[in-house]
């Protein structure tokens, strides 16, 4: 390897990914370090290719671990044939003499060399060369795999690569494993900013707006400005359609003083297409002027923005100003951002205007710009149809259903049968599948082509596309070929041209999956993340980027990421317009030797981990003086309940057994109850823990439960003005689900949220079931007898899961569905709350037994009753108990109700089939399409659960049910003291950190009550258990420490009885026994240290509360020991 100097050694081993952005390469007052870095890349690439023939030995070795990761390139390929070729010449000495040296000197030349290729990595991606950055970052991640998470700014480098290269799926794993991780990282601000934008694009609005929050919280240095954030907060408000909070944001910017002329131009391009699409801001005449003058004032403040030109096009065609439309669109093309957008428009002009032929090239060019332009392609066959060329309109309709691939004549000319495929399948809208069907029935009558046929009018598809196009639609083509994949399809009518920005549809198809080139690079293959030199060995680069300058970015560099995200384009350019200027200085030799951050090899091998071990085995006073041992001069990391050292939670794979056509469909577990000794024999309530779902029948009859008083009458005349959420839900059949837009099954299950009385419910539930009496009777089906709906012919029993069911019709009958009644209040619910005290000690919803009854404090729905009222389609989407805690369902009738369940094992199988649907797992609704799983192996229980029946729903079981009758139902958690319950609780609880999703049950809390109030006898529940006593007691003692160095007193504030565990106000994570609350804010809001610490690094202005004394803390934690038992201990 090339000798560096020692200043340009310090310097390079300083850079890595948290320098990306900030540091501008391409600035030619940086040409120095530049050359620099590219030396360096040269010098590591030789020191790589030199050190592949020795890795070879430990390639096979680790073969096991490594097979799972695909190749990136035919480089990695190379590399791993090498070395399985020179496997037998590279053995090390067998002299026992040389043995330990040798293993020695082997280990310290593969730390180098694995580090070498993260070093790679860091240096390719502050060039700007991602792909080469990817590729490093995943040779080193197979090195790495079983402790890649202990280097943060290995995870952030790949996260950012990722990005870049538009794998949003694996760039958003990568950056929530880096938040939780290590929540105070320097470039977390980077990285909720990039999460908020990501998220947007995928339709989960909810969390992107809570990253785009906390991205603005951060004092430290950022490469974009507040304004930029809170124009992408606007703009998530205006793709939900919630116009009024995005029009609020929008004029909020125009009022800021230092609002950049770029960021001006993107909002009034905002403001006027929302007055042109959006009805509720005003009257069409007025709301059309107003469009015109914010688009003008947009192109006025930005005069090279292609993209408000073609909007302003879009508003005069509108307003039938053909002249100025046209003359907005060619302008917008002459501003390099000529899309398929733009040539759609201006087809639709020509066509318009009656001018067939122009119209014709338009849209050719349109589509040879995104050979998926559905809106383009039905315009081009309504342009043939209209010529009479139906073989020619034909063909593009098809093309718009994205059945064929364009371009290829075999593909323009198929067989009917070939054709025909599955149209209940594909995203047809009912126009456009009316348009083929009738299409293909003149087709089939008409005579052949012959010489003397009429002239045609119109070019046929197949010369039109081959035809040369104009200089100016050429050079189009190439800057768009030249840019990153194509941007996204927008939705639109089908007779014009689609809007520029998702008003309407963002979510239905938003996710990046179809635009990642799954197949070439490999990059799916990757778990993204991977080790890092300890946290003793990173710089503190918020610091060096405070007291240090480098060049920013030129101004004329910042892009749109800035702007609205909506486009892989746009949203992969990078915005940094720089606030200040930094510069990189070199490192005094002085200031190295004093700087234990410093002290590594940039290709050296990972530091050993010097942190003190903690074990289950320490008393408190061992666990206090390890925690004085721990450095405070940076914040505590990250608090897990899980083991010391765990990898992030991530979704299990799926048991590699291939289960046959039977087990795919397993019978059941269910079991007769006859009477009360039944009910309460021991071997229930093992029946139960034993499988993962349970139908208990006959509970009703052998406890002589009253499920009468949780009847619609009982309850309208106990509390008729009681709250009931209602959700509006399309009427189906209980094993589909259907876009009835598209006409095609989907998993994506929509309802929408509002909220009514129980009186008023009971009116329209009674209401649904006449009006189906009369509808019965109208249609004269003999024996149609109303009652009880067990009969129904949608009852399915588990020995006859296939039915032959009618011809799918698509069904838009709307229904309202009554859930989440809340019956916690024992002076409204007195009758009915007793009366389930008759239920057996393992089901009821308060007992010692039930670990959700140490919680302390009522958590509405799971330690408290609630009620579900519902008409036959009602649905509760696919999910997991919050938790994975146990859930108890009781049918009150008199209709029956459907269940579906997977067993738990499988849950990452079906996170993963949401995930190939696009659609949030925790954060989403869902309706899995049962073809879908059994393709993945994975198995479905079943059942029909009649009045009466308990459903038992083991931990983590993955469910989702639907009334078949008019019924209500009852449901609430219940948590067995068991080691199974206890561990699927607290990985789902850091799972849902990761997922920055709230845990409703504080397992911190939860976990040092059950230290106070039980004595466990099970050896696996008591160590889980004491490990999370373990690692939150050090936790509150690090940070304890940390806080005093700060100069912050800590007061002891106390707990009242029965008062809410608390939860951050801004990341929502549990907040165990030290609360942070500003000083001058009158609603006192609970923060975490991290949360903290972005309001005030010093924690200046900010009040230290603590819950309990530690002494307290202390004797629970010496007291909780494993509790000996004559015989043994049950474990579950």
């Amino acid at each position: 390897m090339g000798q560096l100097s020692f200043e340009d050694d310090c310097l390079i081993r300083e850079l890595d990914s948290r320098y990306y952005g900030f540091l501008d390469l391409s600035n030619s007052k940086n040409a120095e370090i530049r050359t620099l870095v590219q030396q360096t890349i040269t010098n590591l690439q030789n020191y790589i290719a030199n050190g592949q023939v020795h890795d070879s030995k430990n390639f096979s070795d680790n073969k096991n671990a490594i097979q799972k990761f695909e190749p990136l390139t035919q480089e990695g390929e190379h590399m791993e044939n090498t070395s399985s070729q020179n496997n037998d010449e590279t053995k090390p000495y067998d002299t026992n003499a040389n043995e330990k040296v040798s293993t020695i000197d082997e280990k310290l030349h593969d730390d180098h060399y694995v580090n070498a290729l993260c070093k790679l990595g860091h240096l390719h991606l502050l060039l700007g060369e991602y792909s080469e950055a990817l590729s490093a970052y995943q040779k080193y991640l197979r090195f790495r795999e079983n402790n890649y998470w202990t280097n943060h700014a290995f995870i952030y480098g790949i996260g950012v690569a990722y990005f870049k290269l538009r794998c949003f799926k694996w760039a958003i794993k990568s950056f929530q494993e880096l938040l939780y991780l290590s929540p105070n990282f320097t470039c977390a601000n980077e990285v909720h900013l990039r999460l908020g934008l990501m998220l947007k694009h995928c339709g989960e609005f909810h969390v992107a707006q809570k990253h785009l929050q906390l991205a603005l919280l951060y004092t430290y240095p950022s490469t974009y400005s507040e304004l930029q954030v809170k124009f992408q907060i606007a703009h998530l408000y205006e793709v939900q359609n919630k116009h009024k909070a995005a029009k609020d944001g929008y004029e909020f910017l125009l009022n800021e003083k230092n609002i950049s002329l770029e960021l001006k131009a993107d909002v009034y391009r905002q403001l006027g297409w929302m007055y042109h699409c959006v009805e509720c801001l005003g009257e069409k005449k007025e709301r059309e002027a107003n469009a015109l003058n914010f688009l003008q004032k947009s192109i006025e403040a930005d005069p090279k923005s292609g993209q408000s030109l073609y909007l302003l096009g879009r508003c005069y065609a509108g307003i039938n100003k053909v002249h100025d439309a046209f003359l907005a669109y060619r302008n917008s093309v002459e501003k390099s951002e000529g899309n398929a957008d733009t040539w759609c428009s201006i087809g639709v002009l020509y066509q318009q205007q009656n001018q067939p032929t122009d119209a014709l090239q338009a849209y050719i060019c349109a589509v040879q710009l995104d050979k998926d332009h559905k809106a383009a392609w039905t315009n081009l066959g309504i342009l043939y149809e209209s010529c009479g060329q139906l073989r020619d309109a034909y063909a593009c309709y098809l093309n718009a259903t994205k059945q064929i691939i364009p371009g290829s004549k075999s593909s323009l000319i198929r067989k009917k049968q070939a054709i025909r495929m599955k149209k209940d399948t594909i995203g047809l809208s009912k126009g456009l599948s009316q348009r083929i069907t009738f299409l293909e029935g003149q087709l089939s009558q008409a005579p052949l082509p012959s010489i003397t046929s009429k002239r045609r009018q119109l070019c046929s598809i197949e010369e039109a596309w081959n035809l040369p196009i104009s200089l100016e639609m050429n050079s189009r083509q190439q800057q768009t070929a030249q840019m990153l994949p194509r941007q996204v399809t927008k939705q639109s009518p089908v007779q014009g041209p689609p809007p520029p920005y998702p008003h309407s549809q963002l979510s239905q198809s938003p996710i990046p999956a179809k635009r990642i080139k799954e197949d070439g690079t490999g990059h799916q293959e990757v778990t993204q993340n991977n080790s890092q030199t300890s946290a003793q060995n990173l710089i503190n680069i918020s610091e060096s980027l405070n007291q240090r300058n480098f060049n920013a970015m030129p101004e004329s560099n910042k892009n749109s990421e800035q702007s609205v995200v909506d486009t892989f384009d746009e949203i992969s350019n990078d915005i940094y317009k720089q606030n200040e200027t930094i510069k990189l200085e070199r490192l005094s030799h002085d200031a190295l030797s004093n700087n234990e951050d410093s002290r590594y090899d940039y290709i050296g091998a990972d530091s050993a981990d010097l942190s003190t071990t903690f074990k289950i085995q320490m008393d408190s006073k061992q666990l206090m003086a390890a925690v004085k041992l721990l450095p405070i001069d940076e914040p505590p990391v990250h608090c897990t309940v899980l083991q010391v050292n765990a990898p992030p939670p991530s979704p299990p794979d799926c048991p590699p057994q291939k289960l046959t056509q039977d087990q795919l469909l397993p019978p059941t577990p269910s079991v007769h109850l006859e009477n009360k000794k039944n009910a309460f024999s021991p071997q229930l309530q093992e029946f139960c823990l034993k499988h993962p779902i349970a139908v208990v029948r006959g509970l009703a009859g052998a406890l002589k439960l009253d499920l009468g008083l949780f009847s619609t009458k009982t309850l309208v005349e106990a509390n008729p003005d009681h709250s009931v959420e209602v959700r509006t839900q399309v009427h189906q059949s209980p094993d589909e689900n259907w876009d009835t837009s598209q006409g095609k099954r989907v998993w994506a299950c929509i309802s929408h949220r509002s909220h009514t009385t129980i009186a008023k419910y009971a009116q329209y539930q009674a209401s649904s079931f006449q009006d189906s009496l009369k509808d019965e009777s109208d249609k004269g089906f003999p024996g149609s007898q109303a009652m009880s709906d067990s009969d129904s012919k949608d009852s399915v029993s588990n020995s006859n899961i296939v039915l032959k069911r009618k011809k799918h019709k698509i069904n838009s009958k709307m229904l309202r569905f009554g859930t989440n009644v809340d019956l916690s209040d024992e002076k409204k619910w007195k009758p009915q709350l007793t009366e389930l005290q008759k239920l057996p000690a393992f089901a009821r919803v308060i007992s010692a037994a039930n670990m959700l009854s140490h919680v302390g404090h009522v958590i509405l729905g799971m330690n408290t009753v609630q009620l579900y009222m519902k008409v036959p389609g009602s649905r509760t989407p696919g999910h997991q108990e919050n938790n994975n805690f146990c859930s108890i369902n009781i049918n009150i009738g008199p209709g029956d109700c459907e269940w579906f369940a997977v067993p738990d094992a499988y849950w990452g199988g079906v996170h993963n089939l949401c995930e190939k649907n696009n659609i949030s797992y925790l954060h989403g609704s869902w309706w899995p399409v049962l073809e879908d799983l059994y393709k993945e192996n994975i198995p479905v229980y079943r059942f029909i659960q009649k009045p009466g029946d308990l459903v038992w729903v083991n931990a983590g079981c993955v469910h989702w049910v639907q009334s078949i009758g008019w019924c209500n139902n009852i449901a609430w958690n219940v948590g067995p003291l068991t080691a199974r319950q206890y561990s699927l609780a607290i990985e789902r609880y850091e799972w849902n950190k990761v997922q920055a999703f709230k845990s409703i049950v504080p397992m911190v809390h939860l976990s040092w009550n059950l230290a106070r109030n039980i004595k466990v006898s099970d050896t696996k529940l008591f160590e889980l258990i004491k490990m999370c006593l373990l690692q939150t007691l050090k936790n509150v003692l690090h940070i304890q420490e940390y806080v005093k160095s700060k100069g912050v007193e800590i007061r002891f504030n106390g707990r009242g009885k029965n008062e809410a565990s608390h939860y951050c106000g801004q990341c929502e994570v549990e907040v165990f026994n030290v609360l942070f609350i500003k000083e001058q804010e009158k609603r006192h809001v609970v923060h975490c240290l991290s949360c903290a610490l972005k309001l005030s690094p010093s924690l200046q202005g900010i009040v230290c509360l603590e819950e309990y004394r530690l002494s307290e803390l202390q004797r629970v934690y010496d007291s909780f020991t494993l509790h000996r038992t004559q015989g043994l201990a049950y474990t579950q």
